[in-house]
């Protein structure tokens, strides 16, 4: 066993010990007397044997201890320094000053309470319950900066297998949404009587926000740090737009320098193909422009020859594909798929989101896509507490038990709809999911309407 391995077997075996019940300052004592650092990889890597191989400990279990197992690294995680993060539009640098400028809306939502506190009639005064509610409603935008984690960065660790830190965080985020919602259910009517409830359930939320803030930046950012390259950061620089900042408005874009290829496309793994966290210290070094790997000596140059046993594959935008009423090329397809009212996803039986359909700068998403989530499995695209009712879907689907499944809710002034449909092929074997989201309101607020609407290409139809 390497001086590696044994490092995260140790560290496993401290928190084993945790999760039997010792006590925290035990622990520490014994974490103390073996490490002088870890590495926020090796937290990584010790979530996931923790919760891969069989010690009865789930990610449900590790998100029990989520914050005794920050307090033990506090002191000792070895920081990553990685080129460009101090740009004003490195990913990295925008991720710490949303979290700079949302502990700054704590500090004053704090003050206000301790105002309150100390004179109860300002309760009365709709000057200091306006300003209460502005910085409720301005931290509020914590939720963008969680989302943009758990679906642009959180995909992209996936990648590098690192699986574990994305699903116990994702959980605890949800649950720190929770604590905050309800300190704001509380704070729509503040008296003086749920004043001590409004002040206990903020205090609740700001232990566990101020918690994460520290596992963001001391344990994932380094992590990120370690395993991402500079066409990682690029990608999700861009990406990142899709969900936006907290806060902050970023005012400078970041290019890195000597990197090519940085709009290459992601394709869908399968779970066989997807990268192994023991594979990820010995993988070779491919270079998609030369095709080629480099080995001790020298390289081996490759080529990729498409299988002439499959006909209808092309590499040819414009050769015509044969479907089932007609012909089209494959970018008629995109366009179409583009231009379609509605919101296309497609998870295949092996359930990876395979794709999407991108409705262009004008198109606004309902729910929100980016490149770098091709590939994910089904249960790294959703919370951890919806994972069990979607995958009980497709398991339905995939058994013939449901065919289509339809929800709808409102959102502003939307009315979502969202169907799931089984696709299957014609002898009736299970293809993937698609799912379609549209915003039907518009076709609701027709209703009572006598326009006629006429399709230029039915000749039967005559204008009134």
């Amino acid at each position: 066993m390497t001086n590696h391995q044994n490092r995260i077997q140790a560290l496993k075996e401290i928190l084993l010990k945790l999760h039997d019940g010792a006590a925290p300052e035990s622990v520490q004592e014994d974490f103390n007397h073996h490490f002088t650092g870890v590495s926020a990889i090796e937290i990584s890597l010790m979530e996931h044997e923790l919760m891969s191989t069989d010690t009865g400990i789930n990610f449900q279990d590790v998100m029990r201890l989520c914050n005794v197992h920050a307090n033990l690294f506090k002191d000792a995680i070895d920081p990553v320094i990685a080129n460009d993060m101090d740009h004003p539009g490195h990913p990295v640098f925008l991720f710490k000053a949303e979290n700079q400028a949302l502990q700054a809306c704590l500090i004053r939502i704090s003050r206000i309470l301790t105002r309150i506190q100390e004179q109860k009639d300002l309760l009365q005064d709709p000057d200091v319950i306006r300003g209460l509610q502005r910085q409720l409603a301005l931290l509020d935008q914590f939720k963008i900066h969680y989302k943009r984690k758990e679906e642009v960065l959180f995909a992209h660790m996936e990648r590098y297998g690192h699986d574990a830190p994305p699903k116990v965080m994702w959980g605890v985020d949800d649950d720190i949404r929770d604590l905050f919602d309800r300190a704001v259910a509380i704070s729509q009517s503040l008296s003086a009587t749920n004043l001590p409830d409004f002040i206990k359930a903020f205090k609740e939320f700001q232990v566990e926000f101020e918690e994460m803030i520290f596992k963001e930046e001391q344990i994932l950012l380094n992590i990120f740090l370690e395993i991402f390259s500079q066409e990682d950061w690029y990608q999700i620089a861009q990406e990142s737009q899709t969900y936006g900042y907290a806060i902050i408005r970023p005012n400078q874009e970041w290019h890195p320098q000597n990197v090519s290829n940085l709009n290459k496309p992601r394709q869908a793994l399968s779970q066989t193909e997807a990268p192994k966290i023991n594979e990820q210290k010995n993988k070779l070094d491919l270079d998609p422009n030369q095709h080629s790997i480099q080995v001790p000596g020298g390289q081996i140059k490759f080529e990729w020859i498409p299988d002439q046993t499959h006909p209808n594959l092309t590499s040819s935008p414009d050769q015509m594909l044969p479907l089932n009423h007609g012909n089209l090329n494959l970018k008629q397809i995109d366009q179409i798929f583009r231009h379609l009212p509605m919101e296309i996803s497609f998870v295949n039986k092996d359930n990876i989101f395979q794709y999407f359909n991108d409705l262009g700068k004008e198109g606004q998403m309902i729910l929100k896509r980016v490149p770098s989530q091709i590939g994910r499995t089904i249960e790294e695209c959703h919370p951890p507490r919806l994972v069990a009712m979607v995958t009980d879907l497709i398991s339905d689907f995939a058994h013939g038990r449901r065919d289509r499944e339809s929800l709808w809710y409102q959102k502003g002034k939307q009315m979502i709809l969202i169907t799931y449909i089984a696709l299957r092929d014609d002898q009736g074997d299970f293809l993937g999911v698609l799912e379609l989201v549209q915003d039907i309101q518009p076709y609701l607020d027709l209703a009572g309407t006598s326009k006629t609407v006429i399709s230029p290409l039915d000749t039967d139809q005559k204008p009134e």
